[in-house]
Order: structure tokens, then C-alpha cells, then sequence
């Protein structure tokens, strides 16, 4: 298995065999994380830059009466908060879901790496870009989607981002996340979510099962989400 990491950035950019050895270097000595351990914690003061080459984790807030709010899902290949380090402590945290490879990059490391390799931090900048375009299709789907169309768009968006590294197959990919996890990334009680993961299989568009979920009809499915990858920038490189 390739460097996940290495994989991702080349969607953003032309990467030189220097650039990529410099990202490979960097990542060589990796950690090994059991499942549901905190990388970093609200109000920690930041650390390195995480990377995630095996595995699945999410950020998270927890508010004062104990709820959590899920904020992002972080897949192989993702990169955890490039600049953070500019600030004085985490305003979330950071836990992994599943058993987990996670390599760890000293801030002045990875500013060497991007002042000397620009396609590198080019390609570092993009995937943040990403990121946050991702983060603002979650606070539309918060804000104006209804509970069916939001569980699809987000089983479209894991679905997209699964297939983009390597992690699907036949319309089906694993998916490690527990229905109460789902909800809290969705604003959802777990029994509301549950009712609304029957109507969607019930319509023929998709099931969740044991860890899996398998899109049924793509096209049913994408219509019901209102589904539009674009703000996943998936064809930056092509048009590049």
C-alpha cells in the first residue's frame, strides 16, 4: 500500500519525485492508535500536524450540558489543521473512530517542507480549501436540508471521498461509523436517525448495515441529496 497522504496531495498538484520523497520522509515514523483515543483536546495547546494514513477519526466539540457535535470525518490521507499552531489553544478535539496510523509532523518540519518544495504547499493549501468547502456544504445541510436530504448528502460525500482513495467497491464501501455518531454529525437523536436510514432504504436508494453502506440506486439517491461534488474540487489537477 502507497503513502495515502502522498496519493491525496497529487489530486492537487504535479508533485516532483523530491517533493514527494520530502511528504514520505515526513511521515515515515508513525504511530499506531487504538480506536476512540484523542489526538489533541479542546483547549490543549496545538501540537504537530497530524496525518492520517490508516484508519478513520472526527473532530468534535462537546457543549456544556455533554452533547457532542461531530464537525469533520477524517479518512486516510487527510491532514489535521495545517495552521492551528498559529493559535494560542484547539477550540475542538480530535479522536479517532477506528484503530488508527497516524504519523505526526513537527510545525517547523512541515514549514521547511512547504518553503522549500511550493508544490508541495500548494497542494497543502488546496486540500485546506477543500476542507473548508466541506465544512460549509455541512453548515447548509445544518442550516436549510431536511433530514432525508442530509443523511443522503452526507452518505454521498463519504461515498465520493471513500471512492476518491482507493475505498470502494461496486457502489459499497466500509463504513466504520455507529448510528449515534452519524446522528451527532448530523444534529439528529439516534431513533430520528434511525427512521430516516429506513425510508431512504426503503425507497431503493441505499442501505446501512453492519458497518457497510452500499448505495443502491446512485442516481435515486444523489436526487434525493441534492448532490453536487463540486465543492469537493476533485478536477483542480485536470483543469491545472
Amino acid at each position: 500500500m502507497g503513502n495515502r497522504f502522498v496519493e491525496k496531495l497529487r489530486n492537487f498538484g504535479i508533485l516532483s519525485p523530491d517533493d514527494e520523497a520530502a511528504l514520505a520522509g515526513a511521515t515515515a515514523r508513525p504511530s499506531k492508535i487504538a480506536a476512540r483515543k484523542d489526538l489533541i483536546r479542546e483547549g490543549d495547546r496545538p501540537g504537530p500536524v497530524f496525518v492520517m494514513l490508516e484508519g478513520w477519526a472526527c473532530r468534535y466539540k462537546i457543549l456544556p450540558n455533554g452533547s457532542r457535535q461531530v464537525l469533520a470525518f477524517l479518512m486516510p490521507g487527510d491532514c489535521c489543521d495545517l495552521h492551528i499552531g498559529l493559535l494560542a489553544e484547539m477550540d475542538h478535539g480530535i479522536q479517532t473512530i477506528t484503530p488508527a496510523v497516524v504519523a505526526t509532523i513537527a510545525r517547523n518540519e512541515m514549514d521547511a517542507i512547504m518553503d522549500r518544495h511550493r508544490a508541495v504547499a500548494k497542494a497543502m493549501y488546496i486540500a485546506q480549501l477543500v476542507d473548508e468547502g466541506t465544512m460549509r456544504s455541512w453548515i447548509t445541510s445544518m442550516g436549510r436540508r431536511t433530514s432525508v436530504e442530509r443523511v443522503a448528502h452526507l452518505m454521498c460525500e463519504l461515498y465520493i471521498r471513500a471512492r476518491n482513495i482507493g475505498l470502494a467497491s461496486d457502489n459499497q464501501i466500509a463504513l466504520p461509523l455507529a448510528q449515534i455518531l452519524l446522528a451527532d454529525s448530523l444534529g439528529m437523536t439516534p431513533v430520528h436517525l434511525n427512521r430516516v436510514l429506513k425510508e431512504l432504504r426503503q425507497s431503493g436508494a441505499m442501505t446501512l448495515q453492519r458497518g457497510s453502506l452500499l448505495i443502491t440506486d446512485p442516481k435515486k439517491l444523489v436526487h434525493v441529496a441534492g448532490f453536487d461534488e463540486n465543492y469537493l474540487h476533485r478536477r483542480l489537477r485536470t483543469a491545472a
